[in-house]
């Protein structure tokens, strides 16, 4: 298509370009080499990762291991991510459907987020059921997860990547405020 001499982008083209996230799977154990593989060839990327304190029986020594085994993240458009697939510790993008799955934005940002609270994290295989909700307060304040309160008063939230079937859960604060989610995240009610 021409418009005024200059060649235009079709509808199609456009979204070729259009960025998401996206999980990749990993070789076993090479988190860390996919990680060094995408910062190499500039594809924008994010592995979770935590920070743990390990007992030998001479020593303590802190390592840092993913929070997720066997994934990495990144946040690309088709091409990249058709690039990111070609790196050797890189095995297959994950597929829903026969398509390249799209991972929720906002399921990524409340990774990062609750991540960054140094919090005590831990990772469940499966999806947490209940209500989605918003933490309203404190440090876990703007994340959407599932609440669950114990017998006890303690709370904790378990935040999902959906398409991984997979919750990571943290203890939250026992006066934390929240509010139910409506939908795909982004719609609230009081």
């Amino acid at each position: 298509m021409y418009e005024n001499g200059i060649q235009s982008k079709s509808q199609n083209d456009s979204l070729k370009d259009e960025k998401f996230w996206f999980a990749l799977y990993t070789k076993p154990k090479s988190e860390f080499k996919a990680e060094e593989q995408l910062k190499a060839i500039g594809v924008d990327h994010y592995l979770p990762v935590l920070i743990k304190e390990r007992q030998w029986s001479d020593r303590k020594k802190k390592i840092t291991e993913p929070v997720i085994r066997g994934y990495i993240f990144i946040f690309a458009d088709e091409k990249e991510r058709l690039l990111a697939l070609e790196q050797y510790s890189i095995v297959r993008c994950v597929f829903d459907r026969g398509r390249a799955a799209k991972i929720p934005a906002w399921q990524i940002e409340n990774l990062k987020k609750m991540l960054s609270t140094k919090s005590e994290i831990f990772l469940h295989d499966g999806l947490m059921p209940g209500k989605k909700v918003m933490i309203k307060n404190g440090p876990f304040e703007g994340i959407i997860g599932v609440v669950r309160e114990y017998e006890d008063g303690k709370k904790s939230i378990a935040v999902s990547i959906d398409l991984l079937n997979r919750s990571i859960i943290t203890h939250i604060p026992k006066d934390s405020n929240f509010q139910v989610v409506q939908g795909d995240g982004n719609a609230f009610t009081d």
